[in-house]
C-alpha cells in the first residue's frame, strides 16, 4: 500500500507528464483538468510508487535546490540513467556503487527538481 506521495509543481504539467514518462518511466495513473483545460492534478506511477503533480502557479515557495531530493528504487540503474540521459535529463551524479550495497545516480528534471534513483530498497 502506498502511504507517501511526493508532490511536484511544474510550469507546464502536461509537458512534465510526457517528460517524466520518457525520461524516468512514470506512467499516468490519473489526470484531472481545470476548467481552462490545464492539468490541475495528476498522479503518475512507477512500479508500486506514486507521485503527484500540478501547476506551479499555486505552489508554495520552493526549497533551495540542494535541500531535498526524491529517491526512487529501480532495478537497473545504468539502463534507467541511459533512458533519462536520452530524454534530456541533466545527470548530476553518474551511476556509482555505495558502501551500503546500492547503485545510485541523480538527475535534474526539466524544472530543476533533483531525483535520485538506485537499487536500495529498505
Amino acid at each position: 500500500m502506498r502511504t507517501i506521495y511526493p508532490i511536484f509543481r511544474y510550469p507546464d504539467p502536461r509537458a512534465a507528464m510526457d517528460w517524466l514518462d520518457a525520461a524516468f518511466g512514470f506512467r499516468v495513473h490519473a489526470a484531472h483538468e481545470a476548467p481552462d483545460g490545464t492539468v490541475a492534478h495528476a498522479e503518475l506511477v512507477l512500479d508500486t510508487g506514486m507521485i503527484m503533480l500540478g501547476a506551479r502557479a499555486d505552489a508554495p515557495p520552493r526549497p533551495a535546490d540542494d535541500d531535498w531530493s526524491v529517491y526512487v528504487a529501480v532495478s537497473d540503474v545504468d539502463a534507467h540513467c541511459a533512458r533519462a540521459r536520452a530524454a534530456g535529463a541533466e545527470i548530476i551524479r553518474e551511476p556509482f556503487d555505495t558502501d551500503y550495497g546500492s547503485r545510485d545516480y541523480s538527475a535534474r528534471d526539466l524544472a530543476g527538481n533533483v531525483w535520485s534513483f538506485g537499487t536500495y530498497r529498505p
